[in-house]
């Protein structure tokens, strides 16, 4: 079984208190609707393990098959830059198949970010470097796709439906 090869920390986009018990690492493409889908399954898994889980979210833009995923994953990185990373990601997902330069940009808008400070953030690519450090930390943890999950540490093969996720995050809290 792989392991998950660059520790989830305080920079990590997370969800859930840092000491938690269970620790479920994602690496999602904002414009695959497999990512998408699986969300429901990540709210299943928060649902039952609440404040003992940790989620956390990292980016593997898979740009050769989805044009407009790496331009997204910097639109989710400006807006966390911005103090609204988990808004713009629900709202990238939500608009997944509208994911062009002006749609990112009335996105920001809509979820309440500075319209000049947005521009600046997304067009300097200051955060392109952060995105291929995740994408390269996923490859080498044995991501081939997305969505990919880790529980606690360990690449998870199985599906990703809650109950299975659930079941993987008890199974391996043992093991790390």
């Amino acid at each position: 079984m792989s392991a998950l090869k660059v520790p989830v920390t305080g920079d990590d986009h997370s969800q859930g208190p840092p000491d938690a018990a269970y620790v479920l690492v994602q690496y999602g493409d904002y414009e695959c609707p497999h990512t998408r889908r699986s969300l429901r399954d990540v709210e299943v898994v928060r649902a039952e393990l609440g404040t003992t889980l940790l989620w956390v979210f990292r980016n593997f833009p898979l740009a050769k098959i989805h044009p407009h995923a790496l331009r997204a994953a910097e639109a989710a990185e400006a807006a966390g830059a911005l103090g609204r990373f988990w808004e713009m990601h629900a709202t990238l997902f939500r608009h997944q198949k509208a994911l062009e330069r002006e749609d990112l940009h009335r996105y920001a808008a809509e979820i309440g970010l500075d319209a000049e400070a947005f521009t600046s953030e997304l067009g300097s690519a200051v955060h392109l470097d952060r995105i291929l450090a995740e994408f390269d930390g996923g490859a080498r943890s044995g991501v081939r796709g997305t969505p990919t999950f880790f529980t606690n540490g360990l690449l998870h093969g199985g599906s990703y439906s809650g109950p299975e996720l659930i079941s993987a995050l008890r199974s391996t809290a043992t093991l790390s």
